[in-house]
């Protein structure tokens, strides 16, 4: 599983790290999306996969 990140769609909202802070974070400068471990484990899939379809604005997927 691979987590994917277009920052020409983020705003910067902060929905998917506020529920997998682990996994993202907003650059305060860029007030972008940052994802901190593109690569998790099997085990956190659900987890992962719940703060990415919390992006309002559809701007990360998961591949794999």
């Amino acid at each position: 599983m691979r987590i994917h990140a277009d920052k020409g769609r983020c705003e910067g909202l902060g929905m998917c790290e506020s529920m997998a802070n682990d996994y993202f974070e907003v650059d305060e400068d860029e007030e972008l999306v940052r994802v901190l471990d593109e690569n998790p484990p099997e085990s956190d899939r659900a987890h992962v996969y719940a703060a990415v379809q919390a992006c309002p604005v559809l701007a990360l997927t998961l591949e794999g």
